[in-house]
């Protein structure tokens, strides 16, 4: 509905210049107008009505919302994508520049598409958005041509990205049960060895973990673990982390970098 007033608005403006503009051009006496905000001040009326129109051609993609994502509408669902390929639109809010995102998303059922997602990204993060990397997105059922950036924070959300890594072997098949019904509790690197194995853009640490529930005895314990290049500092030697562990199985252990709430 914004983006309909606005742009309503901004076609009356268009139209108001347009108008006194060819009054202009053919010698029509400006002060008989037929357009408002006309009369005694001639220039008063298209410096406003040209200032108005400059700021919403301006702004006005921000203002209704495409400054910064285009929404999903209708029922929708949540699955992860690959970027596909990054590009600026030309437009920068704060000095912060807008990007398209065209992602391949491979839904619950039927073929991948690509969707587009319109964001602003500020500078420093645009390093973390590579061609290639998976990202949680919303996708309508019946329009497929936008999606929308999932919040990583929903627990629903969460669960789907989890269950993408799990499908494609980026958790190991003999921790899937702890990473998905164990405990979450303080841990930290001890160790770290690449094994020279690359999945999905991620390489594979074999990681010598402490485990140090609160209030419990410590342990040591072996695990593996995929991770993006630039996240594979987060598991250097001494390296504070996350890892799940089941009482009954305190060995077989899975690592995480970011602390999960709400489980």
């Amino acid at each position: 509905m914004i983006r309909i007033v606005v742009l309503v608005i901004w076609l009356l403006l268009s139209a108001w210049l347009v108008i006194w503009t060819g009054e202009g051009l053919f010698g029509i006496d400006q002060r008989e107008s037929i357009l408002p905000f006309s009369g005694e001040d001639t220039l008063g009326g298209p410096i406003f009505i040209g200032v108005a129109w400059g700021l919403i051609l301006t702004f006005g993609g921000t203002m209704s919302g495409l400054g910064r994502r285009k929404k999903v509408r209708g029922e929708s669902q949540i699955g992860v994508g690959r970027i596909v390929e990054i590009s600026r639109t030309g437009l920068s809010v704060n000095d912060v520049p807008q990007y398209d995102l065209f992602v391949r998303v491979t839904p619950k059922a039927g073929e991948d598409f690509v969707g587009q997602l319109r964001m602003l990204v500020d500078p420093s993060d645009l390093a973390s958005l590579q061609t290639g990397q998976p990202i949680p997105v919303r996708y309508s059922v019946t329009d497929q041509d936008t999606v929308e950036l999932a919040d990583i924070t929903d627990p629903t959300v969460r669960d789907a990205v989890l269950q993408w890594r799990i499908d494609r072997g980026l958790i190991d098949p003999r921790l899937v049960k702890a990473r998905t019904t164990g405990t979450q509790v303080p841990a930290s690197v001890l160790a770290v060895r690449p094994t020279g194995r690359r999945l999905e853009g991620q390489s594979e640490l074999e990681l010598t973990v402490l485990m140090a529930p609160e209030g419990a005895s410590t342990w040591e314990t072996d695990t593996t673990v995929f991770a993006y290049p630039e996240a594979i500092s987060r598991f250097q030697v001494g390296a504070p982390i996350w890892a799940f562990y089941r009482r009954e199985d305190p060995q077989t252990v899975a690592v995480t970098i970011e602390k999960e709430t709400g489980r």
